[in-house]
């Protein structure tokens, strides 16, 4: 059987590796940008460039989209929207799941059917079987094409048949990747006042974050339990050995912002009753809007 073609709007880094993996599984692959210049080396590879976004949108039943946010989206697919009846439009730009749902919608106007994906690595993992993809969106458009996505990570996955939700685990994902990031760089700060090497700091790191991340079974089984009895340690004994990082940050000059709020976490948690409870009991903070 002849190989689906495939048409990638958008390359940049990601769109470049986006066709170059659907090239290199011998599907015929369009691509187009707005700005030229950057399609040279998939045409040398094997790749067909659109002179056009219409043409690259006719020569393809599946479109890809991967630009900067979703208004480039419209603003790149506007000159072929009436081009895109009957078309499977799979859209793997980030943003957030209200854009995710309102492109569902732009993209059933102009009869096209459409999946949203959240790539969970960066452009030079492409391809690889342990690459994640999440995807929203019908489940039998997804079927019909989970063997060309998967083209693009072993780890391509349906999430929901709502198009938003690959967008919400995206975001959620982010939020604990930067967490961690800035807690690896407070920590390197603190041990770099004594001349100590990140790179010799990391082994530990790396280990502890294997147990702590040990720590998240039984909170998630918490919070959905909603009981968050202690059975590791109480939200009262997590407080001493907080107020000794604020204190070893502060002599040593170094910023304790995000420590900070952790304990005014704690210390409203505490007041509110919840001493004895365990750590999971921090999610009602976040689910309690701000007054």
């Amino acid at each position: 059987m002849t190989n689906t073609a495939v048409a990638v709007i958008g390359l940049g880094m990601m769109g470049q590796a986006l066709a170059a993996a659907f090239v290199n599984a011998a599907y015929p692959t369009t691509v187009w940008n707005r700005t030229p210049g950057k399609a040279e080396r998939l045409v040398e590879m094997g790749a067909s460039q659109a002179p056009t976004v219409a043409d690259a949108v006719e020569a393809a039943p599946l479109v890809i989209v991967c630009v900067r946010d979703y208004d480039a989206v419209r603003e790149s697919l506007a000159p072929a929207e009436a081009h895109l009846s009957g078309k499977v439009l799979v859209n793997l730009t980030s943003g957030a799941s209200d854009e995710a749902r309102a492109m569902a919608g732009w993209a059933a106007e102009r009869g096209a059917g459409y999946l949203d994906g959240a790539i969970m690595m960066t452009p030079p993992g492409i391809g690889a079987p342990e690459t994640v993809i999440l995807y929203g969106g019908s489940p039998q458009l997804y079927e019909t094409h989970e063997k060309i996505l998967a083209v693009l990570g072993g780890g391509t996955l349906l999430l929901s048949d709502d198009v938003g939700i690959p967008s919400l685990y995206d975001v959620a994902l982010l939020g604990i990747m930067w967490s961690t990031f800035n807690g690896f760089m407070h920590a390197a700060a603190l041990l770099n006042t004594e001349k100590i090497a990140a790179t010799d700091f990391l082994p530990f790191a790396k280990d502890w974050l294997t147990g702590v991340a040990s720590f998240l079974t039984t909170y998630a089984n918490q919070i959905d339990a909603g009981d968050y009895a202690a059975s590791d340690a109480t939200l009262e004994t997590q407080l001493p050995p907080l107020l000794h990082l604020l204190h070893e940050s502060r002599i040593r000059g170094i910023d304790a912002t995000m420590h900070e709020y952790t304990k005014t976490l704690l210390d409203e948690a505490i007041a509110n009753g919840h001493a004895l409870d365990s750590y999971a009991r921090i999610i009602e903070h976040f689910r309690t809007p701000a007054a």
